[in-house]
């Protein structure tokens, strides 16, 4: 038996499919994982996250810390309630973990970390924090929901207290606010809009209540799943780990090169990489002839070289399957899949796939 989040009975009773995920008992879908991922594409849907891993930061010198502990520049959150979303590195330049950091105030800070990787997580920060006198506070008496999609926030906004309702709603992307005991952030991990809602884990039961009860549908792990591979998100485990560079995991972006003097964990080691001919590609995938693509399937480059699926499957938007894979270095937009003895062919796509619930590729090109 896994851990559980105070929302575990509700799953159950809505008759919940429930697997182990990172050590949790989670939802993995409620009868049709792709009515679900539809849902959030087209209306809206919810999800647990609570099993996520929340954690304050506090300190004179925490700015100075998170300026060390990660790749990206955490001097941009100028604006109190801004969010960055960023990597942690070890010294060979591997990825410890991604994660969201929210600028609270000039002394506080918060992060959401992967629930799989907490306990790490969490002894890698502390020891790092040490010599900066952070103080470092896990929030688990927290819980988290995320309802995401076109009519999300709309769906969402009363079961915000309504002196706040407005400030709510004019929320930019990628900022957040705390609203009553709700923290609140316009995030998500589907290519919709919607909101992150945190708040003590008790007042969770009401607030997943009200939303089924206002026509949001409760979303699992497996929507949650297709839904971030259709918006090109990574996942932690499958498209990174601490083997693997930014810079071969499409999180170059996530990389502040400037100003040349700031010196953050990995830094030396992504300098080596960053020019190398050698670097590998991580691109998007689709599908061309018929069959499904998967997690750790071959991929042949006729001439060059092989690579892995590093996130595959089905997409329900498109009707076809699509993936995230690492391939050797080089100039060529095709390719093929190992799948059952056979090659079938593939083609080398921008992405995101889908965002904002449209396609964003050209399928017959």
């Amino acid at each position: 038996m896994g851990s559980k989040t105070i929302l575990f009975e509700k799953h159950n009773e809505a008759g919940a499919r429930i697997i182990d995920f990172g050590g949790w008992d989670m939802p993995l879908h409620y009868g049709s994982q792709k009515q679900e991922h539809q849902a959030v594409r087209q209306n809206a849907g919810v999800f647990d996250v609570s099993h996520m891993t929340i954690i304050d930061l506090s300190g004179e010198y925490v700015r100075a810390f998170l300026q060390y502990l990660v790749a990206n520049d955490v001097a941009k959150l100028q604006d109190f309630g801004k969010a960055l979303y960023s990597v942690m590195l070890n010294a060979d330049g591997g990825v410890i973990d991604d994660l969201i950091i929210y600028f609270i105030s000039d002394n506080n800070y918060r992060l959401v970390v992967n629930a799989a990787t907490r306990d790490k997580d969490l002894a890698w920060i502390k020891n790092q924090a040490k010599s900066f006198n952070v103080i470092v506070n896990e929030r688990d008496e927290l819980a988290m929901i995320a309802v995401q999609g076109p009519n999300a926030r709309q769906l969402a906004v009363d079961s915000i207290a309504v002196e706040h309702r407005d400030a709510v709603l004019a929320l930019r992307p990628f900022y957040s606010l705390k609203a009553g005991n709700m923290f609140i952030a316009r995030t998500g991990y589907t290519g919709e809009d919607g909101w992150e809602l945190c708040m003590p884990a008790a007042e969770a039961l009401e607030v997943w209540d009200q939303l089924i009860s206002r026509g949001v549908a409760p979303c699992g792990l497996g929507a949650r799943d297709t839904l971030r591979l259709e918006a090109a998100m990574n996942l932690y485990g499958a498209d990174m780990d601490e083997s693997v560079s930014p810079l071969e995991s499409g999180l170059n972006w996530t990389i502040s090169w400037e100003p040349i003097e700031r010196d953050f964990i990995g830094r030396a080691a992504l300098e080596k990489l960053r020019n190398s001919p050698d670097r590998r590609r991580f691109v998007g995938l689709l599908l061309q002839d018929k069959g499904v693509l998967r997690n750790h399937q071959k991929v042949v480059v006729q001439g060059i070289g092989e690579g892995e699926i590093t996130s595959g499957g089905f997409s329900p938007s498109i009707g076809r399957s699509i993936a995230l894979a690492r391939l050797p270095a080089g100039d060529y937009d095709r390719a093929t899949v190992e799948i059952r003895g056979k090659l079938l062919k593939v083609r080398i796509v921008k992405t995101p796939f889908v965002r904002n619930g449209k396609i964003k590729i050209d399928i017959e090109g």
